[in-house]
């Protein structure tokens, strides 16, 4: 018999102890963390997208096509125009009616479709794009229009994945977990970015156009076949719940969306989450071709950095695990996140002038830990707000928020680096000044955060001392 590698590999992963990986607790004996560790796969394809995009491409664009960093940048927020839907995504999950009872799964396998078809065209559009070699003289809009095409259904794909994955996810495991589950899920989401990092650093070493379509290609067909086996046998087939579905009168998006906001801070909370994520994310279309203009990184390099912030989000996520799990307050932990990123975007803007590489990488470490912190916490109040039976929208709406402004702010982002760059000549300014007053303006959108989340962290407090009175109060009366 063949050994099988991938039942040794869920083995193995199955053994680590929750004290290496954050929020393996949640695992029960009716749902096993090996079950939990499968489904998650679908998050490892979703952070091979976004490794590939935002990281590898983004940096091969604009250093070997020579593409624009404006067109880079509306290009790379493409796939965010179809954030916002990841609401409508969520709450048409919560009530999908399927023969089967399947509430997520269809869902899930549409997103797969799309990201495979992203995927496939992806390549050579980008190389007409660049009017590389035969496609120099081909007319421009084959190439903005191609390019444009497949980055939006890579989008689509991987919006509408993890939202519903995300949902099906808390399906499967008791209410009280729901945000342990779901912290499970972005941490496989952090370690699939880091391989897939290293293992694109690695193939795109000695980079060539040809071995550029062999790894998106191979991505296409990596995503298709790890989102099956996530998929395979987790959502129950039940007609029972289906006839109950097709004979009930839910209520309208408009209807639950209004009940979602009505709660208390929600709306402030949403605009946290937006600035802060204005804040953490325009440095991601910047990052590495800054590396490679400032510092002199080669494609393989520049490619490795997405992995130190995706570790260092990592590292943030499992403090944030840890202090939650122990009654620290989302709000104050999302400012902290926020706190730590400021000093990481300083350590950037003095890398080129003072110790160069070592504070540069420093700079990327701190802000991935930020940017991890900031996640989880808003991610856990948001979950937190809302009903049990609004969970699929709840995540859509943070998700819709968090990618939104990733997009508008990676676009902002190379619309500005360009337009300084255009200024050079004139004004004589260095190769990395355009980059540094983007991180500039980042530090102000967290500070910004900052100071919106500060009555949510003020309110969070005096409950907590209200509670804390309280039950001290009923242990006196309850000692004779």
């Amino acid at each position: 018999m063949p050994f099988n590698y991938r039942q040794y590999a869920l083995t193995k992963l199955s053994r680590i102890t929750p004290r290496y990986l954050p929020f393996a607790d949640v695992a029960t004996e009716d749902v096993p963390l090996r079950q939990l560790l499968r489904l998650s796969l679908f998050q490892v394809t979703v952070g091979m997208a976004l490794v590939l995009l935002v990281g590898t491409l983004n940096r091969v664009m604009i250093v070997e096509l020579g593409v624009p960093a404006t067109l880079v940048a509306g290009m790379l927020a493409l796939p965010l125009v179809f954030a916002p839907f990841r609401t409508l995504i969520g709450f048409k999950s919560d009530t999908h009616v399927s023969a089967l009872g399947w509430r997520r799964v269809p869902f899930i396998w549409k997103g797969t479709l799309y990201q495979f078809g992203g995927f496939a065209c992806m390549p050579f559009a980008l190389l007409v794009l660049s009017g590389y070699a035969e496609a120099v003289d081909a007319p421009r809009w084959i190439g903005l229009s191609s390019a444009a095409l497949s980055f939006l259904l890579v989008g689509a794909g991987a919006h509408t994945v993890q939202t519903a994955g995300l949902a099906l996810a808390t399906d499967l495991v008791r209410e009280e977990d729901h945000p342990k589950v779901v912290g499970l899920m972005y941490v496989m989401l952090l370690i699939g970015m880091v391989l897939s990092a290293l293992v694109y650093g690695a193939l795109l070493t000695n980079y060539t156009p040809g071995r550029l379509i062999q790894v998106i290609q191979g991505t296409a067909v990596v995503t298709v076949a790890l989102n099956l086996t996530a998929i395979w046998q987790q959502e129950a087939r039940d007609r029972a719940r289906a006839q109950r579905l097709a004979g009930s009168m839910p209520p309208t998006f408009r209807e639950a969306w209004r009940l979602l906001v009505a709660r208390p801070d929600m709306i402030r909370l949403l605009v946290v989450i937006g600035l802060g994520t204005f804040g953490f994310g325009m440095a991601d279309v910047l990052l590495e071709p800054y590396g490679a203009q400032a510092l002199g990184f080669s494609v393989a390099e520049t490619t490795r950095l997405t992995a130190l912030l995706a570790a260092g989000t990592l590292l943030g996520f499992g403090y944030a695990s840890k202090a939650l799990a122990t009654g620290g307050r989302p709000a104050q932990l999302g400012s902290i996140g926020a706190l730590i990123g400021i000093p990481g975007f300083i350590a950037f803007i003095l890398s080129p002038t003072i110790m160069g590489t070592p504070l540069f990488l420093a700079g990327t470490l701190a802000t991935g830990i930020g940017a991890g912190l900031f996640g989880h916490a808003t991610l856990t109040a948001t979950m937190r707000a809302a009903s049990a039976d609004q969970i699929g929208l709840s995540l859509g709406a943070w998700g819709a928020v968090q990618a939104t402004c990733a997009g508008i702010g990676a676009a902002l982002a190379g619309i500005v680096r360009d337009i300084l760059v255009e200024l050079r000549p004139l004004d004589g300014l260095e190769a990395y000044t355009p980059y540094n007053f983007v991180f500039m303006v980042e530090i102000a959108f967290l500070a910004a955060a900052i100071m919106v989340a500060v009555p949510m962290v003020i309110r969070q407090r005096k409950t907590r001392a209200k509670t804390v009175a309280s039950e001290q109060q009923s242990t006196q009366m309850e000692v004779p």
